[in-house]
């Protein structure tokens, strides 16, 4: 869902067992831009698996009979008047996501700043979100130089994640084309290794994410006083 410049498709097209992949997302004029211009992820454009849909990703899933072993969802953040807050939402997760998962599926999601001072904002309803629709919720979490802040995601499945560093690293080697930069057993394993204050906010987070009830994230930069100085 979402990932128009194609960077996440890319990265799972690098996984040798992966036999397809659909890749949803709305905004048509960004995707023919990046399909055109953007040379790294060209190949990933070009595979065959690769199956690119462009539409509401809720519709997509909702209208499709198809199940999946993995659904990510790369969206924009959920901005208020925004096209994608909707997606973060507990009725998506349990009406839409889950039944579009086969029994063993993993949802992924982007979810957010997560630093010591911005996780409020909507990582840690998210996360709390998930927890009342699926039995096993991980959050992960990584500083991003581009968004300078640490950045949050969750993934969430009915089935344990139960695989070591050492397992994932096995793994890597056998399933993935090429040689990961970033990414490695320790590296996973230590991302869902939270700070005490993100841990304790999670751990006492009440707040279910609805339409009625959404969190929005506001940014940063500018702060007007009443005397309009900047």
């Amino acid at each position: 869902m979402g990932g128009g410049e194609g960077s996440t498709a890319r990265e799972l097209l690098r996984h040798k067992a992966v036999d397809k992949v659909v890749m949803c997302d709305i905004d048509e004029e960004v995707v023919q831009f990046c399909k055109s211009y953007l040379l790294v992820n060209r190949e990933a454009f070009c595979d065959p698996r690769l199956k690119l849909v462009i539409n509401d990703a809720r519709a997509e899933l909702e209208n499709k009979e198809d199940k999946y072993d993995v659904i990510v969802g790369d969206l924009a953040d959920p901005i208020e008047g925004g096209p994608c807050y909707k997606l973060y939402t507990k009725s998506f997760y349990e009406q839409v996501v889950k039944p579009k998962l086969n029994s063993d599926g993993i949802f992924v999601t982007q979810a957010g700043p997560a630093g010591i001072f911005s996780h409020t904002e909507v990582f840690s309803c998210i996360y709390n979100t998930l927890r009342q629709v699926f039995k096993y919720v991980v959050p992960f979490s990584a500083h991003i130089p581009s968004y300078a802040d640490t950045w949050g995601w969750v993934m969430a499945s009915d089935k344990p994640f139960a695989l070591s560093a050492d397992e994932l690293d096995m793994r890597i080697k056998q399933r993935i084309k090429g040689e990961n930069r970033y990414l490695d057993g320790k590296t996973l394993s230590s991302a869902s290794t939270l700070s005490k204050a993100v841990r304790k906010s999670l751990d006492n987070e009440t707040h279910v994410y609805t339409e009625g009830s959404a969190r929005f994230i506001y940014g940063h930069g500018s702060c007007a006083d009443k005397d309009n100085h900047v």
